[in-house]
Order: structure tokens, then C-alpha cells, then sequence
């Protein structure tokens, strides 16, 4: 037999039942319903913008197009003057606060969970981590109220003493229900999302990449270093948007901690300052018609800010994972 008369060999065939998940009425009707799921999400977040956009311009030009710029919040009054100045700078600093004490301890709790800690240890603690980031709002609230705010008086007057100059940790002597209390109170809330997340994602690590590390003689920081954070980069920023997301939205304990206050202290001790959603829950029963559409506006501004930070998130988790597919 000469080389041209050698046929290539045959293609394998099919294996039965190759195209049947194209089929079956069950993953017809899974399909559709993912679809249906997902147009539905859509629609409802539309929904809720064009009802707080149409709530909000009658608000906005009942005040004179000083919405962004006014500081104080009187709906009620004739005229109407209100503005999201003061919300917006609490909003976004007490969530910053809370953000920078949160994300490191977090991460570093499910890098001991998952790498350090003994099974027999990991295991409760990770039930516990869990547990607490089921504990109602209303619970962190009071403990902080009761408990938080009467303990960080003396700190804030260690801050003062050393950091004071500075006018960001100059203290008055109040009782401490500031925006820096707030930051301190949401990292606590925020802190189990975190860790309960970056951990599963820590988990996931392939096993051969760290094996390869510590044949190559890698300590285990090292090991860590190199391919558990790396891997885990963007499951620890899905996980902090999560956790930076309870905090730009929350209500409850934020309204029983602070003291509401539309004055913008350049010192993050002295009490006062608000929030979005602090403020409409304490204005919301007593606001009049143009009073709630105020804060419909003010609610707008928030679902803005939340769909901003959360585009963002997605724009670096992409572009994350771009550069690691390229350098790959």
C-alpha cells in the first residue's frame, strides 16, 4: 500500500442524543423563563427611573433649578428650597469611611479563612461571618446608638489632639454622632457581605497554581501573594460594590446613629451632617405633596449615584479581565 492510497480516517460520529438539550421541552422552557427573568429585571428598572424622573422634575422646577446647590431642606415652605448638597457629601463620605476600614479587613479575614485557619476554626467562623450579615439594620442602629456612639468620644478626642490642626479631626465635644460614626457603624455592616464573598472567591483558586508556587519554594504569603490575590482581584471588587452598596442605601441605622444637620463641616467629628436615605426617612411621614416629591429627587439622585458606582465596578472588572486574557 503506497502513502496516496491511505485514507484519512472517519469522523467520529455523534454521539447520541448530541443535539437533544437543543430539544427538550425543559430547557426550552428554562431558556425562556432566563429570558423572560432577565427582560423583566429590565423592564422594572425602567419603571422605577421614569417614576422617580417624572416625580422629581416637578420638584426640581418648583425649587428654581437650585436643586445640586442648596443646602437646607424646606419643602414645605412657600416658596420651596431644598437642595442634596449636604445629602450628597454625607452620602458619599460616610460610604468612603466606610469602604477604606471595611475592604482590608475583609479581605484579610477571608485570606485567613480560607488559607490560614484550620478547618475546625474556619468553619464556625465562617458560620458567624454569615450570621452577622443577616442581622437586621435596625439592630446595628441601636447598638450603635447605645453603645458606639458613648465609646468613641475618647477617641475622637485622641484624633483631636493629634490630628486636630488639620481641621478634619478637629473635635467639639458633642456627643459623637458624625459621619465619621456613621463610616465606622456601615463598616461594620458592610464587613461580613465582604468577607462572605472575597472568601468564596479566594476558595476558587485553582489548586495547581499554588502547588506550582510552593514546588517552586514560595512561602505561603508568597503563594498568596501571587496567585490567590491576583485570581481573587475581581471577585474582591464585585464584593466591595456589593458592601459600598448597602452603605450608599442605608436607612435605619444611619437615621438612629446621626445627628440631621444641613451644614457641611469640614471636621468629620462634629455632629450633624445626612444622608439620601436617612433624610427621606425622616422627612417622608411629614412632607406635604411637593415635600415628597422633593425627596422622590433626592431618591433619583441616589439610584444615579448607585447605577454610577456599580457601571463603574463592571468598567474595572472588565477591563481586568481584558489585561489578564492579554497577558495570558
Amino acid at each position: 500500500m503506497t502513502v496516496n492510497d491511505t485514507k484519512p480516517p472517519a469522523p467520529a460520529p455523534a454521539p447520541q442524543g448530541a443535539n437533544r438539550s437543543t430539544t427538550r421541552l425543559g430547557d426550552r422552557v428554562f431558556s425562556n423563563l432566563s429570558k423572560g427573568s432577565g427582560i423583566a429585571l429590565l423592564v422594572i428598572m425602567a419603571a422605577i427611573a421614569v417614576f422617580l424622573a417624572i416625580r422629581a422634575v416637578v420638584a426640581i422646577r418648583a425649587n428654581d433649578g437650585n436643586f445640586l446647590t442648596t443646602f437646607a431642606w424646606e419643602a414645605n415652605a412657600d416658596p420651596p428650597y431644598f437642595g442634596i448638597a449636604v445629602l450628597l457629601f454625607g452620602t458619599v463620605v460616610s460610604s468612603v469611611i466606610a469602604m477604606v476600614i471595611a475592604v482590608p479587613v475583609a479581605v484579610g479575614i477571608a485570606l485567613f479563612l480560607s488559607h490560614y485557619a484550620p478547618r475546625r476554626l474556619a468553619t464556625p467562623i465562617g458560620y458567624l461571618v454569615d450570621l452577622l450579615a443577616a442581622v437586621p439594620s435596625i439592630i446595628y442602629g441601636l447598638w450603635g446608638a447605645l453603645y458606639l456612639v458613648p465609646r468613641l468620644t475618647g477617641v475622637y478626642e485622641w484624633l483631636d489632639d493629634l490630628f486636630g490642626w488639620t481641621g478634619v479631626f478637629a473635635y467639639d465635644g458633642s456627643p459623637a454622632r458624625s459621619l465619621m460614626t456613621v463610616g465606622i457603624l456601615l463598616a461594620v455592616m458592610i464587613l461580613p457581605i465582604i468577607t462572605s464573598v472575597t472568601r468564596e472567591v479566594f476558595q476558587q483558586t485553582p489548586k495547581a497554581h499554588q502547588e506550582a508556587a510552593l514546588a517552586l519554594g514560595a512561602t505561603r504569603w508568597e503563594v498568596i501573594r501571587v496567585t490567590v490575590l491576583p485570581f481573587g482581584r475581581s471577585g474582591v471588587i464585585s464584593a466591595s460594590m456589593l458592601g459600598l452598596g448597602r452603605a450608599l442605601g442605608e436607612t435605619m441605622a444611619v437615621a438612629t446613629v446621626l445627628s440631621p444637620s444641613f451644614l457641611i463641616n469640614a471636621s468629620l467629628l462634629e455632629s450633624g451632617g445626612g444622608t439620601f436615605a436617612q433624610n427621606i426617612a425622616s422627612q417622608f411621614k411629614e412632607a406635604g405633596s411637593m415635600g415628597r416629591d422633593a425627596l422622590i429627587a433626592s431618591g433619583l439622585v441616589l439610584f444615579l449615584l448607585t447605577l454610577l458606582v456599580n457601571g463603574a465596578a463592571r468598567l474595572i472588572i472588565a477591563r481586568r479581565k481584558e489585561y489578564s486574557g492579554a497577558n495570558a
